[in-house]
């Protein structure tokens, strides 16, 4: 590929520095500045020991079975504490149950900036943020565009107050990307470059054609393209990428198509590639064209855009009648996927359905109850719980993928696991598998780690539950941190299993919360993003999600004498895209500031007005 556009002539370079003002150009366009030359079509260039401690082995709660010929669950006699069990870690009446939960959406921001707010550090880091502040500015100063065009003396005195950079042209025009300055002020930069040195660089107009596209410059956009196509031999696939995207909003989007084809020669296009096509086919009334690339993205295994859907559901008056059941599949693709849709995408969600002809859909947004329940509707969402095709396919694939992982043995060791294996499978079937270190840690005074965990361990089996204490042997050593008289009374009331200090407990806590049914919970406020990844397949790491959403229990603040022990609420819906047949409830993002382990609280509820007279 060349690297520069060299001027054609040196006719044509007089002409232009002859000219009594280089202005004249912002007018004429960029193609004053180059001769014509053919298309030059060619395939674009894509630049130790094992140590255990059971004080429960044989002497464990009355009222439960051990029996394990259903799959290793057990059964509790005792209704009255089975069901405090169940208000607790569902968000009910408990006093230990706070409505929050750690997966809603905002709570990990709202945390960070909490702690950020109370750490000791928090005014060094003010300041030391007040400093990189003031260093970006500084450095913003230094390359800060004209406000209005300039001259070329003009242009070459700036150049020389920045210090003569050898890509002053190229960072001049990032910044005038950034500051979305107007397109003279970016043109007469051109005009300077190519009185000063003849040429123009490819790389400096790919910089001017990403400023003609992010402005809507698509008469300027059309006028690059011509110049490039016969400049260059090859376009890249930035270069490419705003072609589509731009040319898919005018009159020219079947050229988009052809661009399109070129980058299949060479690598599978973009998302947004396709995405922008797509909107460009359905804005200008090509459907077919618009659905088969559709298609074809998801043949790919691309994941659309949210614009491409809310172009596929704004174009109704194209639609056909197998497009509302195209438009249909959308949703339970999103369903399938986990995805939410942002509340623009939602609301052009509710408009169409709200709009389809002869019937009488109506939407409205709202929230769940902690009982599970639409707020609008009152239907009874989809249950958090997995069904037992779901667990025994979880079960089998962390057992494999997490437990029985390649990297397995530089978290324990073989002898340790198959002891923490025969542990497991002699006791009975635990209702909550406690992360002792995790737990023990959640207080900021370090001195008191044994008695919180003392303090969390005792109330769950006050709630009358088996319990398992996972923790490392460096917790049974005498310190003013480990109490033997608080681990003592920890070994008491729960089973105990102690690892390697260099041990990672995490796979062992899933180990033992898998193995015991479907019904036992874990306490951590470890989230497992690094073991949900070591699952294979994406299917398994949504089920792995859903499965933590319904079964882990974290603390609520810190554990004091005065506050007690409060878990946040554990959902007891399911939090995807669900339909019936009168009725599709979809949760929707209202923040910016949901991580991507979190779910979001606010619904759209879509009914037939008959169906929701009905449950009101």
């Amino acid at each position: 590929m060349c690297s520069n556009v060299a001027m054609g002539s040196a006719s044509l370079l007089k002409i232009i520095i002859c000219q009594k003002s280089s202005m004249s150009f912002f007018h004429r366009g960029l193609s004053a500045l180059f001769p014509r030359k053919p298309f030059l079509c060619k395939p674009l260039v894509p630049h130790s020991s094992v140590r255990f401690l059971c004080t429960r082995d044989s002497n464990f709660s009355s009222g439960r079975w051990t029996d394990r010929k259903h799959d290793g669950r057990t059964k509790n006699t005792n209704r009255h504490k089975g069901q405090e069990w169940d208000d607790a870690v569902h968000g009910g009446r408990m006093r230990n149950s706070s409505p929050r939960s750690v997966f809603a959406a905002g709570t990990a921001k709202r945390t960070a900036e909490w702690q950020r707010r109370n750490s000791p550090l928090a005014l060094g880091d003010k300041e030391e943020q007040w400093d990189q502040s003031a260093d970006r500015s500084r450095k913003a100063g230094e390359m800060q565009p004209p406000d209005r065009p300039l001259s070329v003396a003009e242009w070459r005195k700036v150049k020389e107050n920045l210090g003569n950079s050898q890509r002053f042209e190229i960072q001049m025009m990032c910044a005038m990307f950034t500051s979305c300055t107007q397109l003279d002020v970016a043109k007469s930069l051109l005009t300077f470059v190519a009185m000063e040195t003849g040429t123009l660089s490819y790389e400096l107009l790919l910089r001017y054609l990403a400023l003609c596209v992010s402005g809507g410059h698509d008469a300027e956009v059309s006028e690059v393209y011509d110049i490039m196509r016969g400049s260059f031999a090859s376009l890249d696939t930035g270069a490419s990428t705003l072609f589509i995207k731009s040319f898919s909003r005018t009159e020219r989007w079947r050229e988009a198509l052809h661009i399109l084809s070129e980058v299949k020669r060479v690598l599978t296009p973009s998302a947004r590639n396709y995405g922008d096509i797509i909107a460009g086919a359905v804005e200008h009334g090509d459907a077919a064209t618009g659905w088969a690339l559709y298609e074809e993205l998801i043949g790919k295994g691309l994941s659309p855009h949210e614009e491409t859907w809310d172009a596929l559901f704004k174009r109704r008056s194209i639609s056909q009648p197998d497009d509302q059941d195209k438009l249909l599949q959308i949703l339970l693709y999103m369903r399938d996927n986990q995805i939410y849709p942002g509340h623009s995408l939602a609301s052009t969600i509710k408009t169409w359905f709200e709009s389809l002809p002869g019937e009488t859909w109506t939407g409205s947004w709202t929230r769940a109850t902690t009982k599970g329940t639409c707020g609008c509707c009152k239907s009874e969402l989809e249950s958090i719980q997995l069904t037992a095709a779901e667990y025994q396919q979880l079960k089998d694939r962390v057992m494999t993928d997490i437990l029985q992982g390649r990297d397995v043995f530089t978290k324990t060791t073989p002898k340790e696991l198959e002891s923490f294996r025969s542990f497991v499978k002699r006791k009975p079937a635990f209702d909550v598998v406690v992360d002792g270190l995790n737990v023990a840690n959640i207080n900021q005074d370090k001195s008191r780690q044994s008695k919180t965990l003392l303090a969390v361990v005792s109330e769950l089996q006050h709630q009358g539950l088996t319990v398992l204490v996972l923790g490392r042997r460096h917790m049974l050593q005498p310190s003013r941190s480990w109490v033997r008289h608080d681990m003592n009374l920890v070994q008491q009331k729960a089973h105990c299993f102690f690892t390697e200090n260099i041990s990672e407990d995490d796979p062992f806590l899933l180990y033992a919360t898998l193995f015991s049914g479907n019904h036992c919970r874990f306490v951590s406020r470890d989230l497992m993003r690094d073991h949900k990844a070591c699952l294979t397949d994406a299917a398994t790491r949504r089920l792995f999600f859903k499965w933590q959403r319904g079964h882990q229990m974290v603390l609520d603040g810190s554990v004091s004498a005065a506050r007690g022990i409060r878990f946040l609420s554990v959902p007891s819906y399911d939090t995807i895209v669900q339909s019936s047949e009168d009725a599709w409830h979809i949760p929707y993002d209202d923040t910016e500031d949901r991580s991507t382990y979190e779910v979001p609280q606010r619904w759209l509820c879509l009914t037939k007005r008959g169906e929701m007279a009905a449950h009101s």
